[in-house]
């Protein structure tokens, strides 16, 4: 018994569409690989990753392109194979074949485990380093014109792993052996810009001050006179992120962790809450605003005090900002929006 597929549009083999007749025992399951195929060769993708790493193989015996070995390895985990060896036995899936430019019954099988094992050891710092830029310039590359104001939302997430794996540490927030990498969305139309694979720690105020000079510096020579806020979790608020930042004209809302000398300032406004919760409605929330400078900050900054009583007590949450406005407007309106960043470090993002 045979099946004979039309596919329309589609175009792996000569530039002409493909009719593809093969057993019916041969049929797959992942369809949808050849839909992720076209929206990988709209962006590009594949070609982003494989461009920087440097090829010294005899083109006489190449027999798979780094960029088709990236593309089947991201499109494989994007259908759920996310370990390396599900290729030995999806290498002859006809979607797949398909979707790497291959005819899905006549055409030569793909790589191997051990191929792509190598491909994925073949980048050094370099290399990566590249390809973090190539990410940047893909975000860029999304709009047809350039926006005038765009928000950076910072954060990173655990990545278990099990094994003896390079940088993976023990993390006790997480409670689990991982990586901590770090994600940056865009925060208005959450379209990823960087991803940095990172070892199991929190990152140092050095480390997020490189990683947010790179990412600014990039997305500038795309776009010079944009307009850039940047939010964040309390573990990014450091001298030298936050004096990069106003170095670089941006703007920025970052969580600032409580202390011992801020619990003794917010002592009277939560005792205000917790009497006025009594008094009319089970919820009371006021906003404060003060110029407070850390021990190691060079310089005083504008701190904004949410200060809330409930049922189960009181509680006072800081943010550092160098924007203008109400405090309430700037912690609810601007600041909270970052949840949404959180989602997308957790389950993922894309370009619309």
């Amino acid at each position: 018994m045979h099946a004979t597929w039309f596919l329309p549009g589609l175009s792996p083999v000569g530039g002409k569409s493909l009719t593809a007749r093969f057993d019916a025992g041969r049929l797959s399951s992942d369809g949808g690989l050849i839909v992720l195929r076209e929206v990988e060769r709209r962006l590009d993708l594949a070609e982003t990753v494989a461009a920087p790493l440097a090829d010294d193989r005899d083109p006489t015996r190449v027999l798979y392109s780094y960029a088709e070995m990236a593309r089947a390895r991201m499109l494989l985990i994007a259908a759920g194979y996310e370990d390396c060896d599900d290729i030995d036995a999806l290498k002859c899936d006809p979607a797949l074949k398909i979707a790497c430019d291959r005819a899905p019954e006549t055409g030569a099988d793909l790589m191997s485990q051990p191929t792509l094992s190598r491909l994925e050891n073949l980048a050094d710092w370099r290399a990566l380093a590249r390809i973090g830029l190539g990410l940047i310039d893909l975000y860029c590359r999304s709009f047809r014109t350039p926006p005038k104001h765009i928000v950076l939302d910072i954060d990173d997430t655990d990545d278990p792993v099990h094994g003896q794996q390079e940088l993976a540490l023990f993390n006790a927030h997480y409670d689990c052996t991982c990586f901590q990498p770090i994600h940056i969305f865009d925060g208005a139309s959450g379209k990823p810009i960087l991803s940095l694979l990172r070892p199991g720690k929190r990152p140092s105020g050095k480390e997020v001050e490189a990683v947010l000079r790179h990412v600014i510096g990039r997305i500038r020579k795309h776009w010079p006179r944009v307009g850039i806020l940047v939010r964040a979790d309390s573990h990014y608020c450091s001298e030298p992120a936050l004096t990069l930042l106003e170095a670089l004209e941006c703007d920025y809302i970052v969580g600032f962790a409580i202390n011992a000398k801020l619990v003794e300032i917010a002592a009277p406004w939560r005792e205000q809450c917790a009497m006025r919760r009594g008094w009319s409605r089970p919820v009371v929330r006021r906003f404060h605003q003060l110029p407070y400078r850390a021990r190691e900050w060079s310089r005083s900054r504008k701190l904004i005090a949410r200060v809330e009583a409930t049922s189960l007590g009181t509680d006072a949450r800081f943010i550092v900002t160098n924007l203008e406005g109400r405090g309430k407007v700037l912690y609810e309106k601007v600041f909270c929006m970052r949840g949404a960043a959180e989602t997308m470090a957790t389950t993922g993002g894309g370009y619309a």
